[in-house]
């Protein structure tokens, strides 16, 4: 985390993940409301939209901004706090991929798979990613690796 104090959110299951990835301090979703533990804080990064971008615009201290994955940040809700926000996309760079690419070859960063479908069970693969409740990526197989 590069110094940053990380607090993370994730159901019971998964909250050793969340400290083997480095996080702080690790919320269990199905417990606490992450908004009565993270107070002031400079930026989130949300991945879930809806009601809990909703929330979060209030642990954000004046000045502190918050970036979502899934939906546009409401800049009624961005006013009203004195934050600024954004929602992020990203378009295929090779030369990125390469370096992230790299950086899991180094383990610099750990990629974690939860499940691998042959590129025929992409109707399948979907309907788990769906869910809301994957741990990790889902990996469509598209061919065998060369021998």
């Amino acid at each position: 985390a590069r110094g940053a104090k990380v607090i993370a959110t994730a159901s019971t299951a998964n909250q050793d993940l969340l400290k083997e990835l480095g996080a702080d301090v690790a919320i269990d979703y199905t417990k606490t409301k992450f908004e009565d533990v993270a107070k002031d804080v400079d930026v989130v990064l949300d991945s879930v939209g809806k009601d809990t971008l909703a929330r979060s615009y209030g642990v954000i201290k004046k000045g502190g901004f918050i970036a979502s994955l899934v939906a546009r940040p409401d800049p009624t809700e961005l006013k009203t706090h004195g934050i600024k926000g954004a929602s992020i996309s990203v378009e295929p760079n090779s030369s990125e991929l390469a370096e992230i690419g790299k950086l899991i070859d180094e383990k610099k960063i750990k990629v974690i798979v939860s499940q691998t479908f042959p590129l025929s069970e992409a109707i399948k693969a979907q309907e788990q990613v769906a869910t809301g409740h994957t741990r990790g990526k889902i990996v469509l197989k598209v061919a065998d690796e060369p021998k």
